[in-house]
């Protein structure tokens, strides 16, 4: 497994938190942002891991660009 392995890895881990959806998939499952400024506060793990997700959906535009760079980049040598 060399870098660029491990880059694509990060790359759909990004993309796959970037497409959950809060109203089917968070919000039932008590993982919305307003459950990690509650009680629980933004330092727990379940806090830090919401605001991952929202963090990887704020990011959508340039995970496009990532994706087509990585597309272009498989295309080339390959």
């Amino acid at each position: 497994m060399g870098l660029w392995s491990f880059l694509e890895g990060v790359l759909l881990i990004a993309n796959a938190l970037a497409i959950l959806n809060e109203d089917r998939f968070l919000n039932p499952r008590g993982w919305s942002f307003a459950d990690a400024r509650g009680m629980h506060g933004a330092n727990t793990f379940k806090g830090q891991m919401i605001g991952l997700i929202y963090a990887a959906q704020y990011m959508r535009f340039p995970l496009i660009l990532l994706d087509g760079i990585t597309i272009l980049v498989k295309f080339v040598t390959f």
